[in-house]
């Protein structure tokens, strides 16, 4: 099953050079959410393993696409971590580095309770700030991280060394 979602994977995700800017490869994976059956395979492979969470937290804006579907195979619930400023309640901030600046994530103080085991959904593992900055705002907000799980992870931008805490899980790495 891995190798048929990595060769899933490496035809229905392409590369857009010097997006959004010079010098950045960008994994454009809107061919693999326009194929109904990859898209339903990438999820299933995602939720795998994953069975004893209460909620699912994915990062804005493609993390939300993957995090909402894998949350209702899990029957779990889904947050969303949004960029600073949108959303409607109060918040915890965090700020991180990311490959081509800074940014500002947030989730709302009362997204969790204290017996919530929560798992990380992205598409994308780089540098790992976002990851990071994230299990850092859900465990501000008083639940358990169980993991993270991202579509493709950048090995060589060595993401894993800010998050040796927790499992994380790529479905393929480049």
């Amino acid at each position: 099953m891995a190798a048929d979602i990595a060769e899933l994977l490496a035809t229905l995700i392409r590369d857009v050079p010097d997006y959004p800017q010079p010098g950045v490869l960008f994994k454009d994976i809107t061919p693999l959410l326009a194929d109904g059956a990859a898209f339903r395979a990438v999820v299933a492979a995602l939720a795998a393993g994953s069975a004893d969470v209460t909620k699912v937290a994915g990062i804005e804006a493609r993390g939300f696409i993957l995090a909402a579907p894998v949350a209702c195979t899990l029957s779990a619930g889904f947050v969303p971590v949004r960029k600073q400023g949108k959303l409607p309640a109060q918040t915890f901030a965090e700020s991180y580095e990311l490959e081509y600046g800074t940014a500002t994530l947030e989730v709302h103080t009362d997204a969790f309770s204290p017996e919530d085991r929560v798992l990380i959904v992205d598409d994308v593992l780089a540098t790992g700030g976002t990851a990071a900055a994230t299990a850092n705002l859900i465990r501000r907000a008083g639940a358990t991280v169980t993991g993270i799980v991202v579509l493709l992870e950048l090995g060589f931008l060595d993401g894993r060394r800010k998050l040796t805490d927790l499992p994380v899980r790529s479905l393929v790495t480049v």
